[in-house]
């Protein structure tokens, strides 16, 4: 029987997504329409607080733990509840509104844990100073160090689907892989090697 992580993997995403500033979402509707289709017994939680909240608290700031599960196996996703510049809500400031969309993302990170869509959140986990220094290489145009032919070479080889190397293109806003940085190739790479990696444990 075919892994059912690569089976929700191999679906391509692109049509069902939205960009909102440096962040690309997919509709948590479709995501959930789409497993179920597939693995009709998937399941999803809510986590609460022990006051029976639907969302937690330090006093400051609040997030939301959500959790899907596909063939017995659960995947759990926090996510910050975050206003329209994606920054964290203080706490007095949150509301139900607030709340419900958190959560809605949360649930449909939960999914892509499983494979559907997770190759448009690449680059979310990077360290805050990597993100700086790839946003900064790229409004700059550095074009004295393009990626070398054998960074090009590997890029090919380690992305033959399109939509996950058009996935890539697309987070360091460039057209083809001739037109990356010797640093962002450099960090595709390792980021690419490290997906395989994960997909391998995984079968």
């Amino acid at each position: 029987m075919e892994n059912y992580f690569k089976v929700l993997n191999d679906i391509n995403v692109n049509d069902k997504t939205e960009k909102k500033k440096d962040l690309t979402y997919l509709s948590w509707a479709w995501a959930w329409g789409e497993l179920k289709k597939l693995f009709p017994e998937s399941t999803y939680t809510v986590y609460e607080n022990n006051d029976g909240w639907n969302y937690f608290t330090d006093g400051r700031t609040c997030w939301v733990k959500t959790g899907v599960t596909v063939n017995g196996i659960e995947h759990i996703e926090y996510l910050p509840i975050m206003d329209f510049r994606n920054q964290s809500i203080p706490f007095d400031k949150v509301t139900s509104y607030d709340v419900n969309k958190a959560i809605q993302r949360s649930l449909t990170k939960a999914v892509a844990r499983h494979g559907l869509g997770l190759y448009i959140y690449a680059g979310e986990d990077l360290p805050e100073e990597e993100k700086k220094e790839e946003k900064k290489e790229v409004k700059g145009k550095d074009i004295t160090k393009k990626a070398t032919e054998e960074q090009i070479k590997t890029i090919k080889e380690l992305t033959p689907d399109d939509k996950i190397l058009g996935a890539m293109l697309n987070y360091y806003g460039v057209k083809t892989v001739e037109d990356l940085t010797e640093a962002q190739a450099k960090v595709a790479i390792e980021r690419r090697k490290e997906t395989i990696k994960k997909e391998s444990e995984n079968e």
